[in-house]
């Protein structure tokens, strides 16, 4: 799937702009360019938004998809001939992550002395999100500065996130231990990298944390001219079915260790975060 990420991204922008996401950060479809979309951790005051926005803009592109069936938000494709296979590619590679995700679950229930189908009996349409990423070569001076980002500290808002990167690296995840502490998470080749996000760790009562992480200049990166080198990943957002209301397990709380969450609903919590991103 990198090869067809490449070749979208190698097109004009005139091109990519032909599949626009929409103004509504609600609607995670189609191309953003460099700077439309501000990641945020819980923010969702206005002020506070606004506040978030006017920082250093991420600088990345990314074009993202669903499943085709999926009427509340549909997909938004390129125009037959601009790029022939791309949308084929894109909408098998989803499955296969699909496969990939059910399997992820099974393994967690299975570590929670749950019944295998316990997390993939909310996971059954699967309202998840494929996005295509290619961050620019910047120079690494901004990145040292903060006057450009990549992308800023923050948690998935899903179940898991199946992660895919090239051998650049910029990768970062927070010691949980030791906040404002990241650590790199180097590329390992035929590896995926799979992040909790914040459903699990509501679904889990904690036992399980969802991953801050972020996008920075790599450690030991190759540098030529000053200027940090193009990285390209794909992550696939695994989320419940949005009818799913989300409670921690059985097991994962008692008298002596009681709920740290109360019921929520999916469709409502992701809602939140997606308008907050744009």
């Amino acid at each position: 799937m990198f090869s067809w990420s490449k070749r979208f991204f190698s097109l004009h922008l005139e091109a990519k702009m032909l599949a626009p996401h929409p103004a509504s950060g609600t609607h995670h479809r189609g191309y953003s360019p460099p700077g439309l979309e501000k990641v945020s951790q819980h923010l969702y005051d206005t002020s506070e938004l606004a506040k978030n926005r006017a920082k250093a803009q991420d600088v990345k592109e990314s074009f993202e998809c669903g499943r085709e069936e999926d009427e509340a938000m549909p997909n938004i494709w390129l125009p037959d001939g601009v790029l022939p296979g791309f949308k084929e590619a894109a909408l098998d590679f989803f499955w296969k992550c699909f496969e990939l995700e059910k399997t992820i679950l099974r393994a967690l229930a299975v570590g929670f002395d749950l019944p295998e189908d316990y997390f993939v009996k909310f996971h059954t349409k699967p309202d998840n999100q494929l996005r295509l990423l290619r961050y620019p070569s910047v120079p690494l001076h901004a990145l040292e500065t903060n006057e450009v980002t990549r992308i800023d500290g923050h948690s998935d808002f899903g179940s898991i996130t199946i992660l895919f990167q090239d051998e650049v690296g910029g990768l970062e995840v927070e010691d949980p231990h030791h906040p404002g502490t990241f650590n790199p998470v180097p590329p390992i080749p035929g590896s995926v990298v799979v992040n909790a996000g914040d459903f699990l760790m509501r679904w889990s009562n904690d036992t399980i944390r969802s991953t801050i992480h972020r996008v920075r200049a790599p450690r030991n990166a190759v540098v030529t001219d000053g200027m940090v080198p193009e990285r390209y990943s794909i992550p696939y957002f695994c989320g419940p079915d949005f009818s799913t209301v989300v409670d921690p397990t059985p097991g994962t709380w008692s008298a002596d260790h009681p709920k740290r969450y109360e019921p929520i609903s999916a469709a409502a919590y992701i809602m939140k975060r997606l308008a907050a991103s744009y």
